[in-house]
């Protein structure tokens, strides 16, 4: 006769083909590096930060440092190769380009002070950006505005609609080398092809570069030409200087596309900040009629309750 416990020992071993201890299995990660507890993994803590990334400053503050850098770099030693052209072959005394000298000397200082200044501006626009984009909401918590943050974000917009109307004159005023170093190399460029034909001598060819009113008329010698001419623009000076200056009028055309870019980046953060402190009033409003709805019906709770 089977006793019960036999049965039971005998059910057991049926289910259980080995009397070896349990082993407890891997249990797979949850997916997205979540915990259990709700903790997020690096990889989501990764995303979530580049979210909170204002690209759009990042590629205008990066547009903006390189037009300026090419602008004040190639434009400095461009101008310091111009008056080094202009002492050894249009003006040979001194007191006839002093005033030029002390013009582009006066020009390079302020070049050092563009660079400086648009280092910090650029930095100061894309820590707004970072402040401002929506971003920074999630990563901070609420988003709260206040009447000088608005002011702050219009006064960016303001100083840099007036940094953009500059800049386009100084984009203007930065073409003006280059036109004229192109008309002295396309005039070298002339006199090279009339070197065979005999009928047009290339002496009568000349540039006179008191004409553009950089130095005075009765500068000597004044203009170039024929062969002393073409010996200019052979000049390793020469060639320097004009692709130095064409380098920094491109400069300052990307300078002026960061600033149109800022502008437009400035003026939509501040739309938005417009914006949510409307929504912030509005959440402020709701919030104080729930409260006082909340009191009413806890008042009128505690009358009911008093009556019974």
């Amino acid at each position: 006769v089977i006793t019960r416990p036999e049965m039971e020992i005998g059910r057991y071993h049926w289910m259980y083909r080995s009397s070896r201890p349990h082993r407890y299995h891997h249990v797979p990660a949850l997916r997205g590096n979540v915990s259990p507890l709700g903790i997020q993994g690096c990889f989501e803590c990764c995303i979530k930060c580049l979210g909170g990334v204002p690209y759009a400053s990042l590629v205008a503050t990066i547009l903006c440092f390189s037009g300026v850098a090419l602008f004040c770099g190639c434009g400095h030693v461009a101008l310091t190769g111009t008056v080094s052209i202009l002492e050894q072959h249009f003006s040979t005394t001194a007191s006839d380009h002093a005033l030029l000298s002390e013009v582009i000397q006066l020009m390079q200082y302020v070049i050092y002070g563009i660079a400086s200044f648009f280092f910090l501006y650029g930095i100061i626009l894309l820590a707004e950006g970072f402040y401002t984009t929506s971003a920074v909401k999630e990563l901070h918590g609420e988003f709260k505005t206040t009447a000088c943050g608005r002011c702050i974000s219009g006064m960016f917009v303001f100083l840099t609609y007036v940094l953009g109307v500059a800049w386009l004159g100084v984009f203007g005023f930065s073409a003006v080398p280059v036109f004229m170093f192109y008309n002295i190399w396309s005039t070298c460029e002339v006199i090279k092809s009339f070197q065979t034909n005999v009928t047009v001598p290339g002496d009568q060819i000349c540039v006179d570069i008191r004409q553009y009113g950089i130095i005075p008329w009765n500068a000597v010698p004044g203009k170039a030409c024929g062969p002393i001419l073409e010996n200019i623009c052979n000049t390793n000076e020469f060639y320097m200087s004009y692709h130095l200056f064409i380098v920094a009028c491109a400069g300052a055309g990307a300078t002026v596309i960061a600033l149109i870019h800022f502008l437009m980046i400035l003026s939509s953060n501040w739309a938005y900040l417009k914006d949510a402190s409307k929504m912030q009033a509005y959440q402020d409003i709701k919030a104080k009629e729930e409260q006082e709805l909340q009191d009413i019906q806890s008042r009128s709770k505690e009358q009911l309750n008093s009556y019974t």
